[in-house]
């Protein structure tokens, strides 16, 4: 099959969902389909051989200055490809990356009415170009970039999928009057749609009900990640102590507070175990306050020489990084509909210990590669570290179990393998109908 699979750049930062679409492209190209990976916005930032074409669609730059001025919605397109160089898009990531998500609802109900709305030529870009490049089956990594899709299937007329993988956590920063009107314009666009994919159970289930999607339109493709380079024996402890991890993006969202709270109360607790806490994902500027404020907890804690934080610009740091802890924990704030970093601690043989929501539940629950705890429960979560760091067996039988689950059936060619049974579910009936009697 060839397949164009259209993501969105995250403004300069580590996207779990950039990611996942990176490597699903890239296994899929493995299975020998013509895969085809096209930025939107951003160019996608991974930390893998990024596979995604050089061109970018919807550039960042473009689409707001056609919100905001009037004369930018007519510019000729030799001018708009100015503002759509690479390196341009990246520089001003960084700036972007600062914006609210609750200040973006005007551009964002004008993406999603597509032709009818104030980025109507990027549309026609990026319309022309997938008519000339014949895919038989085209992918949305996100509903948010649901308003080509009615145009597109018009002129294209293939199978079109969407795949739901977090497009709640920004909806719900808007402001109400405007996440009311997106969803119903994206409940619009959905009548273009064939079928969704979903990355768990239970966001199939969620979304069924947030969107109004026909729950039996979403199939659920569970993410994987590429082995290479994970594995092998973990760092040797030596002398220092048990080792609590956080890898993910340093925010509020996915609960970075939590985590340190939690270990304060661990610490604080007649008994517990002497342990470190260690941190790394992307820290944006945006959010350097926030950790700043979480590592002041630490030290008026008396715990400043037990805390730190690891840059891992790399997939190598990342895997010496889960080598180099003995738990994982990311207590999001969010339910998450992922949970690539839990694949990857499993990996390397690491357990984790998370709240019991999203998609937690279905991987830790089918595998027994860790522990749920309550919820919103800093006692319980605190409980949870400190009997998994305590109980030298379960520690041990948890991070095998996972880094098995994960071999078997959480890896990249899994994915692939089962993305490719959901499409051809559409393509094949798709060119027979096309076929002349």
């Amino acid at each position: 099959m060839r397949i164009a699979f259209i993501t969105a750049g995250a403004a300069g930062m580590y996207c779990g969902s950039c990611m996942r679409d990176n490597t699903l492209v890239t296994a899929l190209r493995r299975l020998g389909h013509d895969a085809l990976l096209i930025s939107t916005y951003m160019p996608i930032k991974v930390d893998e051989e990024d596979v995604s074409q050089k061109k970018v669609f919807f550039g960042g730059i473009n689409i707001y200055l056609e919100e905001k001025f009037w004369l930018f919605r007519h510019t000729p397109r030799f001018l708009d490809r100015l503002f759509n160089f690479r390196w341009l898009l990246r520089w001003v990531s960084r700036f972007a990356v600062r914006t609210k998500y609750s200040k973006m609802g005007g551009m964002t109900l004008s993406m999603l009415r597509g032709t009818h709305g104030h980025q109507r030529k990027e549309v026609a870009k990026l319309v022309e170009w997938l008519t000339a490049e014949k895919p038989d089956v085209v992918i949305f990594s996100n509903a948010l970039l649901s308003g080509v899709i009615p145009e597109l299937k018009r002129a294209l007329g293939v199978p079109v999928l969407v795949t739901l993988q977090g497009d709640d956590i920004f909806l719900d920063a808007l402001p109400e009057a405007d996440r009311k009107k997106c969803i119903e314009q994206i409940r619009e666009n959905g009548q273009s749609v064939d079928a969704y994919i979903s990355t768990s159970r239970y966001y199939a289930d969620f979304m069924a009900g947030y969107l109004g999607i026909a729950r039996e339109s979403i199939h659920v493709v569970q993410p994987g990640i590429n082995l290479a380079g994970h594995g092998g024996p973990a760092e040797s402890r030596g002398e220092r102590p048990l080792t609590v991890g956080y890898f993910a993006r340093v925010c509020p969202e996915k609960g970075f507070h939590r985590v340190v709270e939690a270990f304060i109360t661990m610490r604080q607790t007649p008994g517990s175990p002497v342990a470190k806490l260690k941190a790394s994902g992307w820290l944006g500027e945006n959010n350097r306050a926030y950790y700043n404020e979480q590592v002041k907890r630490l030290t008026d804690a008396g715990l400043a020489n037990d805390f730190e934080h690891v840059e891992c610009p790399t997939h190598a740091d990342k895997v010496r990084f889960m080598r180099s802890i003995d738990v994982l924990c990311v207590p999001t704030v969010y339910r998450e509909p992922k949970g690539l970093y839990v694949l990857e601690a499993w990996a390397n043989g690491v357990p984790v210990v998370l709240p019991a929501h999203g998609a937690f539940p279905e991987l830790i629950e089918s595998t027994g590669g860790g522990l749920l705890v309550a919820p919103n429960s800093i006692d319980e979560l605190a409980a949870g570290l400190a009997r998994i760091l305590t109980d030298h067996e379960l520690r041990e039988r948890a991070g095998r179990a996972g880094e098995s689950a994960v071999r078997e059936r959480f890896h990249a060619d899994a994915m692939a393998k089962e993305t490719t049974i959901v499409l051809e579910r559409y393509v094949r009936p798709a060119i027979l109908s096309a076929t002349p009697a």
